[in-house]
């Protein structure tokens, strides 16, 4: 007999048929032996009113439904089709559970039904996916969706979407099936029977998988073939005498590009890298938005590796840049070269599956969580397409993102060769592709990560380009500080138990006990000590909650976190010297326990050998989290009971959560002399490039900040392709009230009238820069308010639910609307052409200065005789508004205003600087409406 699935979506009043919300459509269609047999579809009258949101999300009004039958009237059409068959529902919690209530309202009896939700088949089926909404996947699947939230339209997406989900199935190795036969058990929809019918049906008829993936110990993996060695041309010609081949017209650029405009900034670019490089100088670039500066160091850098046979490393800050280097530069790079070039990414251990540690969590999925166990079954399917086993290519839940903690790479229970995975290791696979390279990718984090640790993870390099530069102090203070909280240790604690009755302690006692080693009082002593340490811990930490609780001149976050700076040795009080009494005891009580711990482990060394390979991979992850919780508690005690004049301390509490919601951190006052040291005097050439590095046309505040003062580096400016006086205008209203002359009450009042005036009066799309989360509260609250215009989203950071990259997708899809951002959102966002009109800066980025960091680069400055405000306040903040401008013109053909509601920028002498800094950009003054009736048309 064909499976019969019906596919329904409702469209509803409310989301409770018990607080009287009813159905107003409904969307059947009905599926056998994996055809569409059937399709229903009707408007349903629910005798109430249709909310107004609902008419706005879904279109249906109430004169729609007026004449349409109840659903009393459907039901005898309804319920033949969901006879004998499986409900599916895209979230099908919502459907049926609906469908049942309204049902029973209705005096009819629900039979129970097999469900699949296609959110959840989905989420395990599509683990790449970046989202997992109907409108989002029928874009992926290459489904029409001409109406969303209809329901006949969403029950036709739902349809076609469960039946690709139920062919992918059927498409995976029997292993995988395996694998997830018992885990499907616990998930929403009802796989169980689906699955032994897939395993039978493979079974019976002698599966082929071993020819498509390579399956190993009942895991069944991507089959990757060994990467062939290129055979190379013993002539290649140098960069000097390629590149005019390369540019000139109809060259090697022009074929690669299908509308090839010659860019002069480039060019130069291309000379400056490749001079440094065979020049041995450290070199400062900063190339204007549209230089084109990826592949403008990338070429030189290529021939570089490729002539001399040493490897090139290229830093990014963010994630996105390795994307576009990998997918959209790398391509290019490839038709452009007379070579074969090998690229290779390689980013921190924690971004790479650990197979070991997989393999050994699916051994516990009778105790996991909803969440874990639909994390397992994603990793299984990602398993047999994944090249790399980089956790960025999932998109994870929250429960999953914690699970990952327990599978990712690290060097503490790597087997090495004794692993039976370690040919097929992620990890080890990338680091290969990365030593046969000439060109690596990685980012800043990685890049310090090598410099600070005794064990080189990227090959040695003596040349780089740093790209994003302007971020490499921050990624180096970060890397260079410290920090500690509860949640760590009490995570660490968790995973391996307080007593010998559970976590990982429970399988140590059953080996001990199945090797037959000895048992003595050190059991009891270990209890003990970890019951103490854990208690002492939330004790301290509490203390520590208190104490800052205890102290007015607190700061709040961006988070709501409340943070207090602190000199461990000048703090006063009876608090202060119990936290540091309570620190010392849970320092002694770690050293003791971890050596106890540490004996009883070493008993397991000389068994080694005769060990499975299952409990040695079990003993080194024991042996990793005793490591990692004595490394906490050391950096608990440097935190307290230490103290460098050198670094600025500080703890951030959680004014609402619980009362051991603290952390503690540290960084670096001044990094100079730590990269000067260990990093530029080591490299033959660093190249550090990005659009913002210059102050009105100085690289000093850079070079003295980065520790470069002594290497006589050079620098260069290429400015930016763009025509800033035809494409772009910087407006001042002069109606807008000076900030210190009124509250951030008054002043957010006043700026969210602005706000809103523009997006009515341009129709477009504005995004409004914030420095502070509070004032992008109230000015969104005050617009909000104001707005009548339904047609205008307004979308918040913080305010609307949903990430960055989300928030940054609503407002590229929307006709007309306001993106309210803060930090985040002052660099790295691209909005080409239409997707956007009109930039707000609210105030000039100056960083708060109560921040610890700044506050004490602020002191050293003042204590050296220099101008705080001068040498480091106002740098920093003239970068960071160069990034917010260069928001507005990412192309040749954008055109748009910048608006700056800060009057500083014109009232102060050092205000003049942020318009030096800039573009040469015509800037006018005025009322707002007289500046809007002006540049209307602009």
């Amino acid at each position: 007999m064909k499976e019969r699935y019906v596919v329904i979506d409702l469209e509803t009043t409310g989301h409770s048929v018990v607080q009287g919300d009813r159905i107003i459509q409904i969307g059947a269609i009905v599926i056998e032996g994996e055809e569409i047999v059937e399709r229903f579809s009707s408007f349903i009258n629910p005798h109430i009113p249709i909310p107004p949101f609902i008419e706005e999300l879904t279109g249906i009004t109430d004169e729609m439904v007026a004449k349409a039958p109840t659903f009393h009237e459907i039901i005898p059409l309804l319920l033949p089709m969901l006879k004998d068959a499986s409900f599916v529902a895209h979230n099908v919690h919502f459907d049926l559970n609906f469908l049942q209530k309204q049902l029973e309202d209705e005096g009819y009896d629900v039979p129970s039904v097999t469900a699949f939700d296609t959110v959840e088949l989905a989420r395990m089926l599509l683990p790449k996916q970046e989202s997992y909404k109907l409108t989002n996947l029928a874009d992926f699947l290459g489904f029409s969706h001409d109406r969303p939230h209809q329901a006949d339209s969403d029950a036709e997406v739902t349809a076609h979407l469960f039946l690709t989900l139920i062919h992918k199935l059927q498409t995976l190795p029997l292993l995988t099936l395996q694998q997830l036969l018992p885990i499907s058990r616990r998930l929403r929809s009802d796989l169980e029977r689906l699955l032994q019918t897939l395993i039978h049906q493979k079974g019976t008829s002698g599966t082929t998988d071993e020819q498509q993936f390579d399956c190993f110990r009942q895991l069944a993996l991507k089959r990757i073939d060994v990467e062939k060695v290129h055979s190379e041309p013993t002539e290649v010609p140098s960069f000097t005498e390629y590149k005019e081949s390369l540019m000139k017209e109809g060259g090697t650029f022009s074929s690669a590009f299908a509308h090839y405009e010659v860019r002069e900034g480039q060019h130069q670019m291309m000379n400056e890298v490749d001079e440094a490089f065979h020049h041995y100088q450290h070199k400062l670039i900063e190339a204007g938005t549209g230089t084109g500066k990826s592949l403008a160091y990338f070429i030189p850098a290529a021939f570089y590796a490729f002539e001399t046979g040493k490897p090139v490393v290229i830093s990014t800050q963010t994630i996105p840049l390795q994307e576009q280097l990998l997918t959209r530069d790398l391509p290019i790079l490839k038709k452009l070269l007379p070579f074969e070039v090998v690229v290779a990414l390689l980013k921190g251990r924690s971004h790479y599956l650990c197979l070991r540690k997989f393999e050994q969590s699916l051994h516990s999925i009778d105790t996991d969580t909803y969440d874990v166990l639909l994390t397992k079954a994603q990793i299984l399917i990602w398993l047999t397409e994944t090249e790399h086993g980089d956790v960025e290519e999932l998109n994870l839940a929250s429960g999953g993102k914690a699970f990952w903690f327990e599978v990712q790479s690290d060097s503490n229970t790597d087997l090495g060769k004794y692993s039976p995975w370690f040919s097929r290791c992620f990890y080890h696979r990338a680091r290969k592709r990365a030593q046969s390279a000439h060109i690596i990718i990685t980012n800043h984090a990685l890049l310090f990560t090598d410099l600070i640790h005794e064990q080189r993870l990227l090959p040695a390099y003596t040349h780089v380009v740093i790209d994003e530069a302007h971020h490499l102090e921050e990624t180096a203070s970060e890397h260079l500080g410290m920090k500690a909280d509860y949640l760590s240790f009490s995570y660490l604690l968790q995973r391996l138990g307080l007593t010998w009755e559970d976590g990982m302690l429970q399988y140590v006692n059953q080996l001990l006990h199945d090797n037959q080693l000895e048992s003595n009082v050190q059991y009891t002593k270990i209890e003990e000590g970890l019951q103490h340490i854990k208690e002492e811990l939330d004790e301290l930490f509490r203390m520590i909650h208190r104490y800052v609780m205890q102290k007015r001149k607190t700061t709040a976050t961006d988070t709501g976190r409340d943070r207090y700076r602190y000199e461990s040795f000048n703090e006063k009080g009876s608090l202060w010297q119990a936290i540091l009494e309570c620190a010392m005891r849970v320092h002694m009580g770690m050293g003791d326990t971890f050596r106890l711990l540490k004996s009883v482990l070493g008993q397991f060394h000389d068994l080694q050998e005769s060990l499975l390979f299952k409990d040695r991979g079990f003993l080194a992850d024991v042996d990793s989290v005793v490591d990692s919780l004595y490394d906490e508690e050391q950096t608990v005690y440097e935190l307290l009971l230490e103290s460098d004049p050198n670094y600025v301390y500080w703890i951030e509490i959680e004014p609402r959560g619980a009362k051991n919601a603290t952390f503690l951190y540290s960084k670096p006052i001044d990094i100079a002399e730590r990269l000067a040291d260990d990093f530029f005097a080591k490299k033959k050439s660093v190249i550090l490039t990005s659009a913002t590095l210059s102050v009105n046309g100085s690289f000093d505040y850079q070079k003295k900040k980065l520790g470069l003062e002594d290497f006589g580096a050079e620098t260069c400016t290429i400015a930016s392709p763009f025509s800033y006086k035809d494409q772009v205008r910087l407006l001042i209203p002069t109606d807008i009230p000076a900030i210190k002359e009124v509250s951030d009450e008054e002043f957010a009042a006043d700026v969210a009238i602005k706000v809103w005036r523009i997006a009515e009066e341009t129709k477009g799309k504005t995004l409004v820069l914030f420095t502070s989360y509070e004032m992008l509260k109230l000015v969104y609250k005050h617009v909000k308010d104001l707005s009548e215009n339904e047609s205008l989203q307004l979308i918040g950071q913080g305010m609307t639910s949903g990430s960055r990259a989300k928030l940054m997708k609503s407002f590229k899809q929307a006709d007309s609307a306001i993106l309210f951002g803060t930090s985040s959102f002052w660099e790295g966002v691209d909005l080409p052409g239409d997707e956007l009109h009109q930039l707000v800066i609210v105030r000039l980025p100056f960083s708060p200065p109560d921040q610890p960091l700044l506050q004490a680069q602020l002191e050293r400055a003042k204590e050296e005789g220099r101008n705080p405000f001068m040498e480091v306040s106002l740098p920093q903040a003239i970068i960071r508004f160069k990034q917010g401008f260069g928001r507005l013109i990412r192309t040749t053909r954008d055109k748009g205003c910048v608006y700056v509601f800060d009057r500083r920028i014109t009232t102060t002498r050092y205000g003049k600087l942020f318009i030096r800094s800039l573009p040469e950009v015509p800037v006018h003054e005025g009322k707002l409406e007289a500046l809007l009736e002006q540049f209307r048309d602009f």
